[in-house]
């Protein structure tokens, strides 16, 4: 089975917004780590440093020292010291990932339940309203782009930072994953959305019922995607 389980496809690099000059290695960083937590790069993508520089508006030496730090992260992958893609991740990694995103992502869901304010919540209702409407008009990377602002906002209030920069570091690796799910494996689930159901142990300051409702949303709402990850190394793609 292939390192990846999504195959390259050609296309621009018109993911990536402008950085300023002031500590330009960081702010590259940081416009590029966002990009891939955003689910905004498809895995086995190839990035090229002068395109990047161009679109980034600076020299290459920031993004090369950038993309280097992500190198070793492992969220993108260095061929030949020529080559980089982004990386993406095997059947079997994608499954161990979940499961320790389960373990991480709930706990940080029980700490948001008695530490967040209604304006945060006000937050996640309006991002989980713009993934309503872009599954709706059928705008997969708007979609992916939406969840993560939920989940990040909902993590972001557990005000653990430690613990938040883990779920962040998994999150490098997994957002690009998620262009899978568009069209191929929309989340669904046997009731309603369990960001609902997220929404509400939030509301109701109940630390149990977040977490259970956060695992529920990335068991129910990933069986699909799971599903397709497995028909492709099954299938041998690359």
């Amino acid at each position: 089975m292939s390192a990846s389980l999504l195959r390259p496809e050609p296309g621009d690099i018109a993911f990536l917004a402008p950085v300023g000059r002031d500590n330009l290695t960081g702010r590259v960083y940081g416009e590029l780590r966002a990009a891939l937590m955003e689910g905004r790069m498809r895995p086995g993508q190839r990035l090229k440093m002068r395109e990047l520089a161009l679109q980034l508006g600076v020299s290459e030496t920031p993004v090369r020292e950038a993309v280097m730090q992500l190198v070793r992260e492992r969220a993108l992958h260095m061929e030949q010291a020529k080559a980089i893609t982004v990386a993406g991740l095997t059947l079997a990694q994608y499954r161990e990932l979940r499961r320790v995103r389960a373990a991480l992502e709930g706990l940080a869901a029980e700490e948001a339940a008695v530490r967040i304010t209604a304006g945060e919540i006000r937050a996640l209702e309006r991002a989980h309203a713009e993934l309503v409407r872009a599954e709706a008009a059928e705008e997969g990377p708007a979609a992916v782009r939406a969840n993560w602002r939920f989940h990040h906002g909902l993590y972001r209030a557990a005000a653990m930072p430690e613990l938040l920069a883990v779920i962040e570091g998994i999150w490098l690796r997994n957002g690009p994953m998620l262009n899978h799910l568009y069209p191929h494996a929309r989340p669904t689930y046997p009731g309603r959305h369990r960001h609902l159901d997220i929404l509400d142990g939030l509301r109701a300051r109940d630390p149990a019922a977040t977490r259970s409702a956060v695992q529920a949303d990335m068991e129910e709402g990933g069986a699909g995607l799971l599903r397709h990850l497995t028909a492709l190394a099954q299938d041998g793609m690359p």
